[in-house]
């Protein structure tokens, strides 16, 4: 099998996904997704024409996120009209999904040159969405819904904090470490390699930096947080009555009172955001001059419980370290996506991980997580940070609606 490369990863910093308040809420997203695409063009000289194909992620693809955002947002930046493009939807797996896709075709020989990545203007999707209705759980397939119920994902975060035994405490202190690696990586210019400015279509700045973190956050200060996700689970999805705790309780039948825990505090931030990743065959990066960064070492897909939904990262390391033949003393950094706290805490106790070693410069609690964009993000970082700090690999994963995790175990070049 050959080789697939990782030569460059860009992103725009993340805006606050909120009409009227992000700096970013303005944009449309094929603009933002053609940011990043114009600067991995200018940052490697890409000669566009030689681009195979654009793999991008996009979880919620209506309105002005449909229409194949990865293939719009590659004629938005002047890429030529060969390079073809192609959108993808793994709810919030998607930006892992679309380098893991993109890596096999170029380990396969099928092609030379793909660029992967995703967008998210939660700041559009959340104008345009009904916050009752998860997008997994269309109510009209009562049919799925007996066999597998779904519920809202932050009642799925407190069902198995619930069940697992992990309190309060220990998910609000997580949050805190989220927030103050996040100020130090900034503070230290960890991010910088990665960051792209976005610019208004007149050519002033729209942002530059992280909107999103709040590096005064407290223990206490998160205490004082009511939870969200208590009246959420009280919410009716029928006609019956039927609310997003009892869906959980059907299949989970001897489960209680949950205890919620989870605020905006410990959960990730609603933001906007895209991102990019340069991927090529060897015979690639010696023609067009180029120098790796790092290479795939392998890839995975395991799904789990639809039902608690959020519970397949664990299982999908697990997975991807048995197929690269490695344990988890082999890898040097671990990014696992802060949907919601309880999923971080989780992971790192089910895989007994030193917590020094994973998410380093903070996670989605402090930084937001745009869906689509987001494993992208967190593939780009943790390949800046390896090679910042002179290490060899690190596993990167994430939770997904319907119960689903990619995964990837990258190492440096």
């Amino acid at each position: 099998m050959a080789e697939a490369y990782i030569v460059d990863a860009c992103r725009t910093p993340r805006g606050i996904g909120k009409v009227g308040k992000g700096a970013l809420a303005h944009i449309h997203p094929q603009r933002l997704a053609s940011t990043v695409l114009g600067a991995l063009r200018e940052r490697n000289n890409i000669d566009t024409t030689a681009v195979d194909d654009i793999i991008w992620g996009t979880s919620s693809q209506r309105g002005a996120q449909g229409g194949d955002l990865g293939r719009m947002a590659a004629l938005d930046a002047g890429y030529d009209i060969k390079a073809s493009g192609v959108t993808l939807d793994r709810f919030c797996g998607s930006g892992i999904t679309t380098v893991n896709l993109a890596a096999g075709q170029v380990m396969s020989g099928l092609e030379d040159v793909v660029i992967a990545g995703g967008t998210e203007m939660m700041s559009y999707t959340a104008s345009t969405a009904d916050p009752k209705t998860p997008p997994m759980m269309d109510s009209g397939n009562l049919h799925l819904r007996k066999m597998h119920p779904q519920s809202q994902q932050g009642v799925c975060a407190d069902a198995i904090a619930t069940i697992e035994g992990i309190d309060r405490k220990a998910v609000d202190e997580l949050a805190v470490v989220s927030q103050q690696n996040a100020a130090r990586a900034i503070d230290e210019g960890r991010f910088d390699r990665a960051l792209v400015p976005v610019h208004n279509d007149d050519g002033s700045l729209a942002l530059d930096k992280e909107e999103f973190p709040r590096p005064q956050t407290t223990l206490q200060g998160l205490g004082d947080l009511k939870p969200s996700f208590e009246a959420w689970a009280q919410i009716p999805v029928d006609e019956q009555g039927t609310t997003y705790g009892d869906l959980i309780r059907q299949k989970y039948t001897d489960l209680g009172d949950f205890n919620h825990i989870h605020h905006a505090g410990n959960s990730s931030g609603v933001v906007d955001g895209a991102a990019a990743l340069l991927m090529a065959s060897e015979k690639a990066v010696e023609k067009n001059g180029w120098t790796p960064r790092a290479k795939i070492v392998a890839t995975a897909n395991m799904g789990d419980c639809p039902t608690l939904m959020l519970n397949a990262p664990v299982p999908a390391a697990k997975k991807v370290l048995e197929k690269a033949g490695l344990t988890k003393d082999d890898i040097d950094l671990w990014e696992i996506n802060e949907a919601f706290s309880v999923v971080a805490e989780k992971f790192i106790r089910d895989l007994d991980l030193d917590r020094s070693k994973v998410n380093v410069n903070g996670g989605a609690m402090a930084l937001g997580h745009p869906i689509g964009a987001t494993g992208s993000i967190l593939i780009g970082t943790i390949v800046d940070e390896l090679q910042r700090q002179g290490l060899k690999r690190g596993l990167v994963t994430m939770c997904a609606a319907g119960g689903m995790a990619p995964a990837v175990i990258v190492e440096t070049v």
